[in-house]
């Protein structure tokens, strides 16, 4: 997880700061009420950051990015940049740059061509441009692949070649729709990082939108978590992971099982409100202090995935190590990792 250091994003100044943005969609059936996208949210990115929104399908975070874009009219709210109010300015004309997760990049172009297009857009001179689109691809890791055909590239290449034409113009603000969400697991963990990496490299001002935890907290010096139009949430990564606002920010973000304070409190004397468990956050272990009664267990890679019975807990996950084989019925030990547990309020306030 990253999170702003001394004398980076966190101590530089707002360049964005988009208030109260509401976005309502019509319903043309009229048959049922209008959608409300987006209610009351306001987010900041300073200079250089990488501000990650982070939620559910539906939650209003695409449309978020597109209202900060200009793509989406708003019912109220403004957007500024570096102090300006933009709110009406048309979207060609803000400086800002999108990518999406399709990459939509030109087939019948090469990877040359389609860097170099918002160049040519700009008609930034011939020599300019050819420099431009090297350092590019040597940033991206595609040198030597300027003549290529894109429909040549895996998809993997062809984000890189996206996010290469993104950059191009040196955009004021880079806008990220779900960049990586089409490719398979151990790619978009790699290119998470490489992406992370290239963007600290160039100093460029980010947001990310995703659906993926693990992407935004890779990829983000802040995360705004959002759900039903509004900001739930906001916070460094690690902040968020260790300490989610409500409930159900915590299921969303992998915790499988919230305790109050009087169950938690058999497991970690010392809580002091609500306590969420992650799937492994409770291990079959001979030194543990707590007694359990295994459910029904399941086979994984590193031992087996329980459910288990806890007096004064009731039914959770649990895990134990290949090394330590349990059945049904069987009475166990167990403790606690309290790196896969998080504090909650113990009274869940709604934040904006």
């Amino acid at each position: 997880m990253s999170t702003p250091t001394a004398g980076g994003p966190g101590t530089a100044a707002v360049m964005l700061a988009a208030s109260g943005l509401a976005v309502t969609f019509a319903d043309d059936t009229r048959r049922r009420p209008d959608t409300v996208a987006l209610d009351d949210v306001s987010v900041e990115v300073r200079a250089g950051e990488v501000l990650g929104i982070l939620g559910a399908s539906g939650s209003g975070k695409s449309t978020l990015l597109r209202a900060i874009a200009g793509l989406e009219m708003l019912s109220a709210g403004r957007v500024l940049w570096d102090g300006m109010d933009i709110t009406a300015v048309p979207v060609h004309r803000r400086g800002f740059a999108l990518m999406f997760q399709d990459g939509q990049l030109f087939p019948h172009r090469t990877v040359g061509s389609n860097i170099a297009y918002p160049l040519r857009i700009a008609r930034q001179p011939r020599g300019q441009m050819q420099e431009r689109v090297t350092e590019l691809l040597d940033l991206v890791g595609l040198t030597g692949f300027e003549d290529r055909a894109v429909t040549e590239l895996s998809g993997g290449e062809q984000q890189r070649v996206a996010l290469a034409r993104a950059l191009a113009a040196r955009p004021r603000l880079l806008l990220l729709d779900e960049p990586l969400s089409a490719l398979d697991r151990e790619l978009r963990d790699r290119l998470a990082t490489d992406l992370r990496r290239i963007l600290v490299e160039t100093g460029t001002t980010a947001i990310m939108v995703t659906h993926d935890q693990d992407e935004a907290f890779a990829m983000s010096d802040r995360v705004a978590v959002m759900g039903s139009g509004h900001v739930l949430q906001t916070g460094s990564p690690i902040d968020v992971w260790r300490a989610p606002a409500t409930e159900a920010i915590a299921r969303f973000l992998g915790y499988t099982t919230v305790l109050d304070k009087s169950r938690a409190r058999v497991l970690l004397p010392h809580a002091i409100g609500q306590v969420a468990l992650r799937p492994a956050a409770i291990i079959v272990d001979r030194a543990g202090e707590v007694t359990a009664r295994v459910i029904a267990t399941a086979p994984s890679v590193a031992g087996s995935r329980l459910r288990l019975a806890i007096g004064g807990v009731g039914e959770v996950d649990g895990v134990s190590m290949s090394d330590l084989t349990v059945a049904p019925g069987a009475e166990v030990l167990v403790r606690v990792d309290a790196a896969a547990t998080a504090a909650l309020p113990a009274q869940p306030a709604f934040q904006k």
